[in-house]
C-alpha cells in the first residue's frame, strides 16, 4: 500500500494547537496543520536543523493541563510542510486523541473504522 493510501484510511481533523516537535535537547515549536489517529502535518519551522535518521516526539498542547504526546517519524518533508507518522502512544495521549477525532467526525462508524484500521 502507497503512503497517499495509507494517509487517506484516516481521516485528517484540521486543528490548531500550541505544538511542539522534540529531538534529545531540541526543540521546534511548530503550527499545527492537521492531525490524524495516525500522525500529524505541521508547517516546517526555520531553523529546520533536526537529525533526519532519528525519531521526535511531538507534544500537541490541548489545554493547560492536556496533552497528546507521540513519538513519531518524519515520513515526507516539503519546502513549506512536514508529515509525521505515529509510531508510539501513550494510553492516556491516545484517549485525548481519539476524542479530538470522535467530536470532528461527524459519523460514529467512521470513528470505528478508524479505531480498527489503527489496531490492525
Amino acid at each position: 500500500m502507497s503512503d497517499h493510501d495509507e494517509r487517506r484510511r484516516f481521516r485528517r481533523i484540521d486543528f490548531d494547537a500550541p505544538t511542539e516537535l522534540r529531538q534529545g535537547d531540541r526543540r521546534w515549536p511548530v503550527k499545527l496543520l492537521d492531525v490524524s489517529l495516525k500522525g500529524l502535518l505541521v508547517k516546517r519551522p526555520e531553523p529546520w536543523d533536526a537529525d533526519l535518521t532519528q525519531d521526535f516526539d511531538a507534544v500537541i498542547h490541548l489545554d493547560r493541563d492536556v496533552r497528546v504526546q507521540m513519538q513519531v517519524e518524519l515520513r515526507h518533508e516539503e519546502p513549506s510542510r512536514l508529515g509525521f507518522i505515529c509510531l508510539y502512544i501513550d494510553v492516556e495521549s491516545m484517549s485525548h486523541l481519539h476524542r479530538l477525532v470522535e467530536l470532528n467526525l461527524a459519523d460514529s462508524t467512521e470513528m470505528m473504522r478508524e479505531l480498527r484500521e489503527l489496531i490492525e
